[in-house]
């Protein structure tokens, strides 16, 4: 039996896709052991009590709308749950699933010579902080002017929106299929977090990670940069329901990036290597290659139509 719980206060304006990003964060911890299948999902929920009952209604109505229809996309759905009163909203569940284990990627199989794959650009906690900028901080969103225009700001913030609340099933059923070696999710600590703590746990302990790419949503590298923020170049960046982070013997990881945006319509990257090294403290079993980093800016090819469902 596995079982994963997670939950956290609104970060987006449309309470919908804030229900349809949590249900798909606490997913993402099944999906890096390669649990595809999910046979309980309960919902915790927390509806503010600090609103009108008109604004409650609306809000919470949303939210569980946009939980249960990504539990759904998930091939789940909700059996229960848990719902109090808050002054802040609060969404996130609790998954169970019964698998064999030969139906279980371990996440601790790395190798030498294994490369990274991330099946989702980092930058959400940027996105996510502009877009308050633009719209109740008049003094930081003048400062951010100098690097972003309004229209970017907003897609950047949309399409951090997409990817937070898109699924990483896909991407667990190809890791199984493509051999992968162990997968982590990139959440709260960041890329370089995650990274650190995924090598730190593998069995073989001469095994260091090396980060040569960041795949960013477009123009969040350079507000981080430039206004010295979230520290998003540097891998410490919070993500919310980031991608899948795993190794993957090198034969196999070009035909999975090719696979899953084939399926998905959105790319994967290879952005690092697994070398041999002898790593005596957390920090030293992963680190960006500063010296050799390249920067993929991300951005949908064509415009994202987000299916929001609140009725304001």
């Amino acid at each position: 039996m596995i079982s994963t719980t997670d939950f956290f206060y609104p970060l987006v304006d449309d309470p919908y896709y804030m229900g349809r990003i949590g249900c798909a964060n606490v997913l993402s911890d099944m999906f890096a052991m390669g649990v595809t299948n999910c046979d309980t999902i309960l919902m915790l929920l927390a509806a503010s009590n600090e609103m009108s009952e008109t604004e409650r209604n609306i809000v919470t109505r949303a939210i569980i709308a946009g939980f249960n229809d990504c539990a759904k996309e998930a091939g789940s759905s909700v059996t229960g749950g848990q719902t109090v009163l808050n002054p802040w909203p609060i969404i996130g569940g609790v998954v169970t699933s019964i698998a064999h284990k030969n139906d279980i990627v371990d996440p601790k199989g790395g190798q030498v010579g294994d490369v990274l794959v991330l099946t989702k650009p980092i930058g959400t906690q940027v996105a996510g902080n502009v877009n308050q900028w633009l719209n109740i901080n008049p003094t930081r969103w003048e400062q951010a002017q100098q690097y972003i225009n309004k229209r970017q700001a907003i897609e950047a913030y949309e399409y951090a929106m997409f990817s937070m609340s898109r699924l990483n099933r896909t991407a667990a059923e190809l890791m199984k299929k493509h051999g992968a070696h162990g997968a982590t999710d990139v959440t709260g600590f960041g890329l370089l977090g995650h990274a650190r703590n995924l090598a730190h746990h593998q069995h073989l302990k001469n095994l260091v990670f090396r980060i040569h790419t960041l795949p960013v949503i477009a123009n969040m590298d350079v507000i981080s940069s430039s206004m010295n923020v979230f520290r998003l170049l540097e891998g410490t960046s919070a993500e919310t329901s980031g991608g899948l982070l795993m190794m993957m013997p090198r034969d196999k990881a070009e035909q999975y990036c090719r696979e899953i945006e084939e399926l998905e319509g959105q790319p994967a990257w290879i952005i690092g290597e697994v070398i041999e090294g002898q790593p005596t403290t957390m920090d030293e079993h992963a680190f960006i290659d500063k010296d050799n980093l390249k920067i993929i800016s991300v951005m949908p090819r064509d415009k994202i139509k987000l299916n929001t469902k609140t009725d304001f």
